[in-house]
């Protein structure tokens, strides 16, 4: 059902497809709607398409870091617990593992979820209108040496990360009120 989904989206849009694709990377973080968006870029990384492996990659990285972000940049939104546990997803998020963002959507999803969907939304097309690429049917920053155009790579990644720090820091309510 998703793949016909993305495969319609990338008939219509590559840009639809990018922030499509990358968006449900955020959606469950590991689980059956993340491995649908990581199978349909490894079917078109096979077929020469680096352009969508590079957006879901970076949708991928977005809500463990747009997190530690926040923990940072909000504190009052987040315990004591997740402040302390906030920054190790800098780390996570640059490694290319999602669910360090899962305790915190788990916690929070009706305001973690959709400011993780759009930011990752968000980085994908961006990653798509900078035409950057990914060679490697993997994320994180091992694999920047096949990147292509990895400076707006970069940029595509603060930027879906800000995306969803910001909801983050409006959506949620102060952790006393949770």
């Amino acid at each position: 059902m998703f793949t016909a989904l993305l495969d319609v989206a990338a008939s219509v849009s590559p840009l639809l497809s990018s922030a499509l694709s990358a968006g449900m990377m955020a959606v469950d973080m590991g689980g059956p709607v993340n491995k649908a968006a990581y199978v349909f870029a490894t079917g078109m990384l096979a077929e020469g398409h680096y352009d969508i492996m590079a957006a879901v990659m970076v949708g991928g990285m977005c809500p463990p870091i747009a997190i530690a972000a926040a923990t940072l940049l909000f504190p009052k939104k987040f315990t004591a617990e997740e402040r302390k546990a906030g920054p190790v997803n800098f780390i996570m998020g640059l490694s290319f593992i999602t669910e360090g963002a899962i305790p915190y959507a788990a916690a929070d999803p009706s305001h973690v979820l959709p400011s993780c969907i759009v930011g990752s939304a968000v980085a994908g097309a961006l990653s798509m209108l900078f035409h950057c690429t990914l060679m490697a049917p993997h994320g994180g920053i091992f694999v920047f040496p096949v990147v292509g155009n990895p400076v707006l790579y970069l940029v595509a990644l603060a930027a879906g990360s800000a995306v969803s720090c910001v909801m983050l820091g409006a959506l949620k309510k102060n952790a006393a009120s949770l």
